[in-house]
């Protein structure tokens, strides 16, 4: 098994990670515990989850996803494990996370509320990589690296690390930890896949320059990758189905974003890469995520146990040349120019 490591830190990871957003909701926890058994028992040992899991978040479930978790990491050596998490992010981001009253923010008291949950409910007394979920965009970073970096200091948190953040907040921030000697980030997740590619623009750059790693996340697109959307359709028990009933604005704007008609086209320009190089598409999306220099571990989530069947095989799968320089080609047709 190949293991990289996570930025200049000591973490070293499986080049698949296994997301736990659909445990307790999408997924039950008899159903997760199967999930995580058979991703572990298949060499897996990085594990991502967030204080507010299970997706869509809903007030009387956020920290389930941790709890059932924490329960199956008792069966297993607490050291085998790379586990990482994330503190809700900020109101003021992209949404009001039903944490804490949806009053959460990136500051000492939120992020220090944070962690005590989530050592609690994992079962643990340290987490291996502490991701701010969202960035802050009125709290001082100063106030939030200093936050995380205490957590670090007393030995809580090994590594810190941030997620839908931008080329300015992650450089800012860890200019920042590098002028006050502060833990600085080693890791960005990110949305990074064959539909959405933005992520070579200036963030490559970055990581790159500065050794930080990406942990894409939906490297499926949501599940758009694996075909499952092409007839039109909504399948019953799919993400997009469920998000659809539920009727709320948010989540109809990332399934639009999600699923249009240009995802659509270029999910069906990989489909026929795939068919002539005898590959399975999903397989082929979360090797594709996975073979770029400033990625660590790409981050997949399912439902099933089964679902894993078209992803596990990527573990160990480098695509040819011929195969990145088509997607290459769909990628600069109709999305976004790569660099």
């Amino acid at each position: 098994m190949e293991y990289r490591y996570i930025g200049t830190s000591g973490l070293r990871v499986t080049p698949i990670c296994l997301g736990t957003m659909t445990f307790g909701r999408m997924a039950t926890k008899e159903e997760a515990f199967k999930i995580m058994d058979k991703a572990y028992d298949a060499g897996i040992n990085f594990f991502d989850n967030a204080e507010m899991y299970p997706v869509p978040p809903r007030a009387d479930l956020v920290g389930l996803s941790e709890e059932i978790m924490g329960e199956w990491m008792k069966s297993k050596p607490r050291e085998s494990l790379i586990v990482a998490t994330k503190v809700a992010g900020a109101a003021n981001g992209r949404f009001a996370a039903p944490v804490r009253h949806g009053l959460t923010a990136i500051d000492r008291f939120h992020i220090e509320r944070g962690i005590e949950g989530t050592l609690k409910r994992l079962k643990t007394d340290y987490i291996d990589l502490y991701q701010v979920h969202w960035p802050d965009t009125v709290v001082p970073l100063e106030e939030s690296m200093e936050a995380m970096d205490r957590l670090v200091k007393a030995g809580k948190v090994r590594y810190i690390g941030t997620s839908n953040d931008s080329a300015y907040g992650l450089t800012k921030a860890n200019e920042i930890s590098k002028y006050n000697k502060l833990a600085r980030f080693q890791s960005i997740q990110n949305n990074f896949s064959l539909n959405e590619p933005r992520f070579f623009d200036e963030l490559a750059h970055v990581c790159r320059k500065e050794k930080i790693s990406l942990l894409p996340y939906s490297p499926l697109a949501g599940g758009v990758l694996t075909g499952k959307y092409q007839d039109g359709t909504l399948p019953k028990g799919s993400r997009f189905n469920e998000y659809k009933s539920l009727n709320i604005p948010r989540l109809d704007a990332m399934r639009n974003r999600f699923i249009n008609e240009k995802t659509l086209s270029t999910t069906e320009k990989y489909m026929q890469i795939a068919k002539e190089h005898d590959i399975n598409i999903t397989t082929l999306a979360a090797a594709w995520s996975k073979q770029w220099d400033f990625v660590a571990s790409t981050i997949i989530g399912v439902r099933t146990a089964e679902q894993l069947d078209d992803i596990l095989p990527a573990l160990e799968l480098t695509l040819s040349d011929e195969i990145m320089d088509a997607c290459k080609k769909v990628q600069q047709e109709i999305l976004y120019p790569m660099g």
